[in-house]
């Protein structure tokens, strides 16, 4: 690798030293997390209140020192709660756009499924364009602009489904789960004076993590498993169980996140390894089954194995 694909791997090394310091036992998310910030993705955050999802997104964005803002929902919010408003200046005798919160390199909208459907699709144009319309003018989002939404599985009074077509704007859907016995004793030592994110300082600013995204966008990706790649994809849309499979979108977010995760992991080069990895985080939740078959018992874990098992693996043969 060049030099500066080697800082950008160092720096990016120390940003989720960075992250684990204040989330404990929590790597591979982590890493799945960093993953989508490097390939330009948005993350759905699925779990239970308090395991620590609001801290690990403001650990994010004081670690690359970028602009952070919240929104929490629920049936009021409003469109123009989100993307902000004109108002009328007497003295100028014109509107001024006054931005909201969604002007910012990392959002986190708490409890997504708790907004109204119009509500909701106010993120559409912002997670896919990268930037809103407002009274017709065109506002650009900051960058980079990475958003990351919240939503409880298991509370269903007052919450709105997220559509499918709001679900395929994801580029990662993941779970943080609780704790192992070791990483919460481990949380209360830590926290027995003060909060690790109080001792929290940037690793990186915003034009480093622009950097580090354009490399990782040249991670090479050979043919043979860009093949791969496709058949999986495809084979989603084929599967008997499966009701809707991938999208062409999915296809291309598996090769941004796959290259990104590729250069975290220190190569400029994707491997199988790397997709087989990843698909499940990027194409689960883009999957709906058949309800005979998830009444028969298949899970798209289940049926991501048996797609796995489908297609047949490119091999590099060394003379």
């Amino acid at each position: 690798m060049e030099t500066a694909t080697h800082h950008h791997v160092e720096v990016l090394a120390r940003l989720k030293t960075n992250l684990e310091s204040c989330i404990l036992g929590k790597s591979a998310e982590i890493e799945l997390l960093l993953t989508a910030m490097l390939a330009g993705g948005h993350v759905l955050l699925e779990d239970v209140p308090g395991t620590g999802k609001t801290v690990l997104i403001k650990a994010l964005a004081r670690s690359i020192d970028g602009q952070f803002r919240r929104i929490q929902c629920n049936p009021d919010l409003l469109p123009s709660d989100i993307t902000g408003v004109s108002i009328y200046h007497p003295k100028e005798e014109k509107f001024l756009f006054r931005s909201g919160p969604i002007m910012a390199n990392i959002l986190l909208v708490d409890e997504i499924n708790r907004a109204t459907t119009k509500t909701q699709s106010a993120l559409l144009e912002a997670m896919e364009e990268h930037h809103i319309t407002v009274d017709g003018d065109i506002h650009e989002l900051p960058s980079p602009f990475l958003m990351l939404a919240t939503q409880n599985p298991i509370d269903f009074e007052g919450t709105y489904i997220l559509p499918e077509a709001q679900l395929d704007r994801f580029m990662v859907k993941l779970s943080l789960g609780y704790p192992s016995e070791a990483a919460e004793k481990q949380m209360i030592a830590s926290q027995s004076k003060a909060h690790p994110m109080e001792a929290l300082h940037p690793v990186m600013d915003t034009s480093e993590v622009l950097a580090a995204q354009e490399q990782a966008r040249s991670v090479h990706m050979d043919d043979a498993v860009a093949d791969y790649l496709v058949n999986i994809t495809r084979k989603t849309r084929e599967h008997p169980a499966v009701f809707l499979g991938a999208s062409p979108r999915a296809t291309l977010s598996l090769v941004l996140a796959s290259k990104a995760f590729a250069f975290l992991r220190g190569r400029d080069y994707v491997i199988p390894d790397d997709i087989k990895y990843l698909a499940p985080y990027v194409l689960g939740h883009r999957m709906i089954l058949h309800s005979e078959a998830r009444m028969d018992g298949a899970t798209v874990t289940s049926v991501l194995g048996a797609i796995f098992e489908q297609v047949r693996v490119p091999v590099r043969l060394e003379k």
